[in-house]
């Protein structure tokens, strides 16, 4: 029932250069519920979710944090997307997927996330 308003409260943190933070989850004794519903916020686009007892906190980092894999795939890409500027090309293949723009502003902004959460902001 909150999709519609997530979304909305996405697409203006985004138009406003702010991060979207999902909010609270009341019941703190369900661990499962929280990151059922930090699952749903992360796939609308939000980059966080609000914890209010300590218990949600690894939770929350595991759902919204970049796995190791992720973050590799996203150095792979710009790596090759480097390699291809060296070439003059502007685009590329890596594992049989085209590699465009999009893709390298979406590896650009995990890697720094990556970067922030191992930093520890």
């Amino acid at each position: 029932m909150w999709h519609y308003a997530i979304a909305r409260l996405v697409v203006a943190a985004r138009a406003y250069g702010l991060r979207p933070i999902d909010g609270p989850f009341g019941d703190f004794s369900d661990p499962d519920g929280f990151k059922a519903q930090a699952y749903r916020a992360a796939v609308l686009g939000c980059e966080g979710k609000w914890a209010i007892h300590p218990a949600q906190v690894a939770p929350a980092n595991e759902v919204f944090s970049p796995s190791a894999a992720e973050i590799e795939k996203a150095k792979r890409i710009l790596a090759a997307m480097e390699q291809a500027k060296k070439e003059g090309k502007g685009a590329v293949a890596l594992d049989g997927k085209l590699i465009d723009l999009a893709s390298i502003r979406q590896a650009e902004v995990l890697v720094r996330k990556a970067e922030q959460v191992k930093a520890g902001g």
